[in-house]
């Protein structure tokens, strides 16, 4: 059986009092230390079949599903918690809300790419570029830099300069992805309500989405937002008291922002959280028992853990029997 130590994975046996092991706090990986180890020995141990891997353990052992703690021997069907291990070592950091961070998230859902461990934009402005380095540094404390780049036009049959930002983090993708509903892509991403969270956030938000996919209004004190992706431009707008109709003859549509539009008093705050989740649910397909060969018994360890009594075995967060 393979423990989760902050430093990697170990076998059980390896554990020793000091260890620092990672366990999950509701959906947030975080550090538990170990204050004991007992040994036991057992005739009969249990193998346990995820969506993921398989792994070993005594038939007692407690896997946390979502109507409580769940022995391993009756786990078979059970959906249960489970965190990605290659991940756990990743650098953890406080994503700061405000008006870099509402820019930041805006610019990256009109012009960003958020990859599976990185978040990029390549764009042709370097202001355009500078800002959205500085704002993902103010925000996040990540360092970003600029860099000249080429990208070919299918329009204009040449390549054009350019200018890219890109930050490695799977923490900051995860987060994005997690803001606009689980799926990053222009069309399908939602409208991230964590701008939501006050009206300097939300402000940073409209300027970052615009200047990637809008424009001024000429004689008129209003910007324009272009967008085909119209489920989104349907929750903004009741944000800022606007009419939103839909093209109907043209791919995309059209989102009139008044730079009056906070005097309208339809900006309602809501609080949500900027940390990605880190965990997810996944489903015991089998549990096959697994009998000792010959003499030798199966030896089970087990830990005295604080301040938090769990751990997690092959990222599937597990705890003693009672």
């Amino acid at each position: 059986m393979l423990v989760n130590l902050v430093g990697g994975c170990i076998r059980a046996k390896g554990v020793v009092p000091g260890s620092a092991m990672w366990t999950l706090d509701g959906d947030r990986a975080v550090q538990t230390t170990v204050m004991g180890v007992t040994a036991v020995k057992g005739r009969e141990a249990v193998d346990v079949v995820t969506d993921h891997m398989t792994f070993t353990a005594s038939p007692d052992l407690l896997l946390s599903t979502p109507d409580g703690w769940v022995q391993a021997l009756d786990s078979a069907g059970a959906t249960v918690a489970w965190t990605p291990a290659r991940k756990l070592r990743r650098e953890r950091f406080m994503i700061r809300p405000g008006y870099e961070f509402g820019y930041f998230v805006g610019a990256t859902c009109a012009d960003g790419t958020v990859g599976k461990n990185y978040v990029s934009l390549v764009v042709n402005e370097e202001g355009f570029a500078t800002r959205y380095a500085a704002a993902l540094t103010a925000c996040t404390g990540l360092p970003a830099r600029l860099e000249a780049v080429t990208r070919p036009s299918g329009y204009l049959r040449r390549d054009l300069a350019g200018f890219r930002v890109r930050v490695v983090s799977s923490y900051l993708s995860d987060a994005l992805r997690h803001y606009v509903g689980g799926d990053a892509h222009h069309m399908r991403q939602r409208f991230p309500r964590a701008v939501l969270r006050d009206i300097d956030t939300f402000s940073g938000f409209l300027d970052g989405y615009i200047e990637g996919d809008g424009c001024r209004i000429k004689h008129w004190p209003a910007r324009m937002i272009v967008s085909a992706n119209v489920p989104f431009l349907a929750e903004i707008a009741p944000v800022i008291g606007a009419r939103f109709t839909p093209a109907t003859h043209r791919v995309v549509s059209q989102l009139c922002v008044s730079d009056r539009w906070q005097s309208r008093g339809t900006f309602a705050p809501e609080h949500h959280r900027l940390d990605p989740p880190e965990s997810t649910w996944v489903q015991v397909h089998e549990v096959r028992p697994r009998p000792a060969l010959g003499a030798k018994p199966f030896t089970f360890y087990s830990y005295r853990l604080s301040p938090h009594p769990t751990f997690l075995v092959n990222g599937h967060l597990v705890r003693e029997p009672w």
